[in-house]
């Protein structure tokens, strides 16, 4: 180590030899040493202060510093930056705490959302919010009149508790998509005056386990606090689908939920005035122990509409549009047998859109047809491209219309046209569905081959006018519709010489993981060889019947296919007027 004791930096002050002399004098209280700076602050003891410029590794002043027993503080801190980091201190901090802000700021939403990730997504609805009332509700007249006992529970209570009776816990209302289960939850509210609380099951279900049922236990407990009071389950096979199905066993979020819901619904707590009303149109996949007595302990069907509901819900559907004087709604309930009450809805809304179109005021017949046409059978192409394919097109449609007046009256066409439909070749003709069928349920063997006849009567007329090697695929979606009738027929409704046994090859089971992992072929190939050979036998036959009623009837054809080819539309009117003079039966 190289130094110079007499080394000296200015002439003021003390130099670095006259502090080492007096460091061994004694004289010096406290050294602070600054390496980086390469300098010595010397606090004497008589309060004076100097700053000594020394080397940057000199040891020779802290030995002496240790020898004489002085205090040494060293400090590795820059002079020339100290104002430069002062700032960047203070741009830092700045920095640091407007990021705590910001981001403090966002944790907080974040917690919000995540102490409120369990809670429960349910609408919580006063009964001045619910304007829905039975007299909204038309058509499902059963319904209402199952439902009046959960009214009366809620207005009066004490009427039934003091008969011994005891309330359903749980109504499940089942039916086809439309058919109002929602609107009449709604009307149940607003009739029986109590709070009403709605959620979709499919809300309960999330990606985390354990999330459906926290959510479950909070709706129950929000339902408590407002008892009496609805809850109201929208879709309830979302969560409601049987245990232990699918690959690997289930689903385990699906599934405590379900249980969750299971034990609120039945278990020790008490939910004394809570009624659960649920609606679903897959009864089907529900798991059994959520239908037993004691949690859903009533099963309301909800079901379409006859044509006196029909009527009822396009007059409520009617009341706030300009109807012409020549609208008839009861003929226009005749016309929509099928119908759901939502596709009634839509059926007015769409004449009113037709009816804005054509720049008219008020709702006519045209509109509410046009509509009608609209939703059951597409978008039409009103383009018929060379005389040729509406020659083929009008002996396919006139060959249906024919058989199906032959086998069901003249009265059973609608309308018959050529012109082209969204998603189909040719055109199409309306018949109209029987009203008793649809009611009841019942299909007899000869209605399924008054089916089959008419559906193959377009392949009929096509060989008896061309010959069969003239024949065109018009008739093709026709063709698997009647093969598919003639199959139920053999293997569901034992309507065939094979006898009634039920050997249908469609899976009942809707879950995945059993479908992939039983084995469908449960039928012997003897078997499916003559299940083969009866759907032949059917479609020869009803082929053959097809074809000698429209030979019986050829002058018939030919003036109606006429008829198409210079109108291309022939309404229910016209046809029948023809076929009242010409038709041989």
């Amino acid at each position: 180590m190289l130094f110079k004791k007499n080394f000296t930096y200015d002439n003021s002050g003390s130099s670095y030899s006259d502090i080492l002399l007096e460091l061994d004098a004694g004289k010096v209280q406290s050294l602070y040493f600054y390496p980086r700076r390469r300098e010595i602050d010397v606090i004497f003891k008589n309060g004076d202060k100097e700053k000594i410029p020394i080397l940057y590794n000199d040891q020779l002043i802290l030995e002496k510093a240790s020898e004489n027993k002085v205090e040494l503080t060293i400090n590795n801190s820059k002079k020339d930056s100290s104002s430069a980091n002062s700032a960047a201190s203070l741009i830092i901090l700045f920095i640091f705490i407007f990021s705590f802000i910001l981001i403090f700021r966002t944790t907080s939403k974040l917690a919000n959302k995540a102490f409120g990730f369990g809670k429960s997504r349910s609408k919580f609805v006063m009964i001045d919010d619910v304007d829905k009332r039975f007299d909204d509700i038309a058509g499902i007249p059963e319904a209402t009149e199952e439902l009046q006992e959960i009214i009366t529970f809620l207005k009066n209570p004490q009427k039934l508790i003091d008969l011994g009776a005891i309330v359903p816990k749980g109504v499940l209302m089942v039916g086809p998509p439309g058919t109002g289960k929602t609107l009449l939850a709604k009307a149940i509210a607003g009739e029986s005056g109590v709070p009403f609380l709605s959620i979709s099951a499919s809300e309960f279900v999330e990606l985390f386990v354990g999330v459906g049922a926290s959510r479950v236990r909070d709706l129950f407990e929000k339902a408590k606090e407002k008892s009496p009071c609805i809850v109201f389950i929208d879709e309830i096979d979302s969560i409601g689908r049987q245990r232990g199905s699918g690959i690997g066993g289930g689903n385990d979020e699906r599934e405590q939920t379900l249980n969750q819901l299971l034990t609120q619904l039945d278990g020790f707590s008490d939910n004394s005035g809570v009624i659960v009303l649920a609606a679903t149109n897959r009864p089907d996949i529900l798991d059994p122990a959520l239908l037993r007595p004691g949690r859903f302990d009533r099963k309301i069907e909800v079901l379409l509409p006859d044509i006196e509901g029909r009527n009822k819900i396009l007059c409520i559907h009617s009341l706030n549009k300009p109807l012409s004087k020549d609208v008839d709604l009861k003929y226009w309930a005749s016309r929509t047998i099928g119908f759901s009450g939502a596709d009634l809805e839509n059926l007015m809304n769409e004449s009113a859109i037709h009816c804005a179109r054509n720049l008219s005021k008020q709702i006519k017949n045209e509109h509410i047809e046009d509509a009608l046409e609209k939703i059951t059978l597409g978008l039409s192409n009103t383009k018929v491209s060379g005389e040729k394919t509406k020659k083929f097109r009008a002996y396919n449609e006139a060959g249906r219309a024919i058989v199906s007046a032959f086998n069901n009256g003249i009265n059973s066409i609608d309308k018959i046209t050529i012109l082209q439909r969204e998603g189909s070749l040719g055109g199409y003709t309306q018949i109209s569905p029987d009203e008793d069928v649809l009611t009841s349920g019942l299909i007899s063997k000869k209605l399924l081959l008054n089916k089959i006849e008419i559906a193959l009567a377009g392949r009929a007329a096509e060989t008896l006018v061309f010959g069969k090697n003239e024949i065109t695929q018009l008739a093709s979606r026709d063709i698997a519709y009647s093969t598919e009738i003639a199959k139920e027929m053999i293997t569901k409704y034992g309507f065939s010489s094979i006898g009634p046994v039920n050997i249908s090859q469609d899976n009942e089971d809707i879950f995945l993981g059993n479908s992939l992992l039983r084995n469908k072929s449960t039928i012997a190939d003897k078997t499916s060889l003559q299940i083969d050979n009866e759907i032949m036998k059917i479609a020869k036959s009803s082929l053959n019947k097809s074809f000698k009623i429209l030979e019986r009837n050829r002058i018939l054809l030919d003036k109606l296919v006429e008829l198409l080819i210079h109108e291309e539309t022939v309404n229910k009117e016209k046809f029948i007027e023809l076929a009242s003079k010409l038709l041989k039966v």
